[in-house]
């Protein structure tokens, strides 16, 4: 289904987020987590693209697995990053021949390790990957009249790569202008971040639903390697001295961790989020526990995967 449908008739939307496996140990504990997460017949799940691609096929595999086996509507990432025009055409039609509706269009990051240099990129920001998908959804390539529904990345916290705030909401609401239909979030634990930034974009005339992404903590070691990877996540006090507090304990950290988000969640719709997206990590645990609590509706007999 097209996100713009999706969003239209299901208003607040809940999502998740999975990432490729890479060993049998890892596929099944995925596997078990979209066998827990599907009876939440959750309104989309979107599927991670590695650092330079390095992660390409199996994502690839993974999103068509999940169109075919499950109930669940993937979207999968994709992004600029050691990609050619005639490799991103490929994909698309790919993804079009299995009747995936939705993308979300990022940047992506560098890939380690490797020699890289940006600027012989075919598309060197992710508004050049927007512009390329609405050029293949003019195409009549996707059996959908519409092509592909168009998400991208916002930051509550400000682009890593773009310190002045007034460039990069230039920047943002030229990538949004240039046809994207919503907008997934970075992980952010101070919701006055994403407050802000939603009235900010309501400024720039920017009017595309915008989906909060939520990560519950589970371990210290997931904190701080999920703030890294999202170039540098702020942590409240509030949040860092309850963790301190209990940072010998592991399922306290956990149990602190999933309270903290759920507060953010509740805080999120009651002040009208077009969405909350879960960072899930592959397990389904926090994100169960965190449903439950909201009170969204578990439907228990919604059909088990074969995944």
């Amino acid at each position: 289904m097209h996100i713009t449908d999706i969003m239209r008739a299901n208003s607040p939307t809940f999502s998740f987020e999975f990432f490729p496996p890479k060993t049998p140990e890892a596929a099944e504990t995925l596997y078990q987590t979209i066998r827990d997460l599907e009876s939440y017949v959750p309104h989309f799940v979107s599927v991670t693209y590695g650092a330079g691609g390095s992660t390409r096929d199996l994502t690839h595999d993974l999103v068509e697995r999940i169109q075919h086996t499950t109930k669940l509507d993937p979207i999968p990432h994709l992004t600029c990053i050691c990609h050619n025009e005639e490799e991103i055409q490929a994909i698309l039609l790919r993804y079009a021949k299995s009747a995936i509706g939705n993308i979300l269009a990022l940047g992506g990051d560098r890939p380690a390790g490797i020699a890289y240099d940006k600027s012989r990129e075919s598309f060197q920001h992710a508004i050049d990957l927007v512009k390329f998908i609405r050029r293949f959804n003019e195409s009549g390539a996707h059996p959908e009249r519409r092509g592909f529904g168009i998400g991208v990345a916002g930051f509550p916290e400000g682009h890593p790569a773009t310190p002045n705030r007034l460039v990069e909401m230039d920047n943002f609401k030229a990538k949004v202008d240039a046809g994207a239909d919503y907008v997934v979030t970075q992980l952010f634990f101070d919701n006055r971040d994403f407050l802000d930034f939603r009235e900010r974009c309501t400024l720039s005339q920017i009017h595309v639903p915008i989906i909060a992404g939520i990560m519950p903590i589970t371990s210290i070691t997931g904190c701080k390697r999920m703030a890294e990877l999202a170039g540098g996540t702020r942590f409240p006090a509030t949040l860092l001295r309850a963790l301190q507090q209990c940072q010998n304990n592991p399922e306290m950290v956990r149990r602190v961790g999933i309270q903290y988000a759920l507060e953010q969640c509740h805080d999120l719709l009651d002040n009208d989020v077009a969405g909350i997206h879960f960072y899930t990590l592959n397990r389904s645990d926090a994100t169960r526990i965190i449903f439950d609590s909201l009170g969204i509706p578990r439907h228990p007999n919604t059909p088990i995967s074969t995944v």
